[in-house]
């Protein structure tokens, strides 16, 4: 290998998907006719991740990395720092592999994480307010006991292993032109690049308030964020590291943001046409595909959904963010003559107009409203603005109810299709 030649070649993911095979699922590639159109590419495969082991691709660069331990290596044991899908993915490698496994994770971590990780049979220790205590922490214990510490991504190991992805995109979607990643620390994005023909175009993504990548290929050199401000936790890294800038500067084509409005809007959509669960990172990449972000016009475009370990009432709330961002779900305030006598009409009101009523409950009083008026707030749900509109203006016809706000959006999040 040429001095500067990035650290990772296709060589190493070969062989990575050689030593993992039989550990890994090969996720399916799902051709979305639906993205397809409102995007208008010509295409778009889904390589559906979130049906990998452990719910993301953290897996594959684990088992790589750690099954190339020497023995008296994995007799030691390893420990990693993550709060998520890196913390279940050594988690599992360990199990498969014998290696005893402690993971450092931040308190503010989800019960249910943690759970998970340790039913995989990792040790977890609690340790920081902030991943980067726990990441500290866990550099101490491999100081002190002599651990192995797996990274999350500045590793050769890790990228390689995720790079199978890569591998398996090629097999799957021959025609593929252009590939959207999401980025955090560079991993992912930096095996599926090293895996890719040349002529194939990979795009990483990052939420805006996690943005470093962009300006660090732009500036040759890394570029590090003070903090980060995402709804999605899996990419919220401040910088990539040696490694990833490393293979990225060479291998990458570009680098764009989304809002995590966008974000959301792309986990509603995903629930509703593809049935699954995605995580706010997962999401990023069909949120740049429908955002026009970068012009994939009549091109065959692959969309890396990289996990779906999302606790399911946040997913909740952010798929009804989703679809507010949408124009499909409104809030509306109402001033009635009294609780009980206009919920029937209310109900058939809507029935009459096809819309959902998703939640109804009983409003505080504020400033204005009239003393001899109760107030009620429902959440809608509906086809659009226009339909939800209609329904807005149809409920404050009403004998006894007056509309006194609502919060229905009518710009498009992805600014590039008729709202209907």
């Amino acid at each position: 290998m040429a001095e500067d030649a990035p650290p990772v070649s296709l060589a190493d993911v070969e062989a990575a998907r050689e030593r993992i095979a039989d550990v890994v699922h090969r996720t399916p590639l799902d051709r979305s006719r639906t993205f397809a159109d409102l995007s208008g590419a010509a295409s778009v495969g889904l390589k559906l991740e979130t049906f990998q082991r452990t719910g993301s691709f953290k897996i594959r660069g684990a088992y790589n990395c750690m099954a190339q331990l020497s023995p008296a290596e994995r007799a030691r044991g390893v420990v990693a720092a993550s709060a998520g899908n890196h913390a279940q993915g050594v988690a599992l490698a360990g199990r498969l592999l014998d290696v005893p496994t402690t993971i450092v994770v931040p308190r503010i971590t989800p019960a249910a994480k943690i759970a998970a990780t340790r039913g995989y049979g990792a040790e977890v220790v609690v340790e920081g307010d902030i991943y980067e205590r726990s990441y500290e922490h866990a550099l101490e214990l491999a100081d002190r006991d002599g651990l192995e510490f797996v990274h999350p991504f500045d590793d050769e190991r890790i990228v390689a292993g995720q790079g199978t992805i890569g591998l398996e995109l090629r097999e799957q979607y021959p025609e593929i032109e252009t590939v959207l990643v999401p980025i955090g620390g560079g991993g992912l994005i930096s095996g599926v690049a090293t895996a890719l023909d040349e002529e194939v175009r990979v795009v990483g993504v990052q939420p805006t308030g996690a943005a470093h990548a962009a300006r660090s290929l732009e500036k040759g050199e890394i570029h590090e964020l003070a903090d980060v401000d995402t709804v999605a936790d899996g990419i919220a890294d401040t910088r990539l590291l040696e490694t990833t800038f490393a293979v990225m500067r060479e291998r990458v084509d570009g680098v764009v943001s989304v809002t995590d409005e966008q974000i959301a809007a792309a986990m509603a959509l995903l629930a509703e046409r593809e049935n699954v669960v995605v995580e706010a990172a997962g999401a990023a990449g069909l949120a740049a595909l429908l955002s026009g972000a970068l012009d994939c016009e009549d091109e065959h475009v692959g969309v890396i959904l990289s996990g779906g370990n999302a606790d399911l009432t946040d997913h909740a709330d952010l798929v009804r963010t989703g679809l507010m961002e949408l124009g499909r779900y409104a809030s509306v305030r109402l001033a009635v003559d009294d609780l009980a006598a206009p919920l029937g009409a209310i109900a058939d009101r809507l029935a009459d107009h096809g819309a959902d009523l998703d939640d109804v409950q009983r409003g505080r009083r504020a400033g204005g409203d009239r003393p001899n008026r109760r107030s009620l707030e429902l959440g809608l749900e509906g086809s659009g603005p226009d339909h939800l509109r209609g329904v807005i203006d149809a409920l404050d016809e009403l004998d006894g109810v007056t509309v006194v706000a609502h919060d229905l959006r009518t710009d498009d999040p992805f600014g590039r299709r008729e709202r209907t």
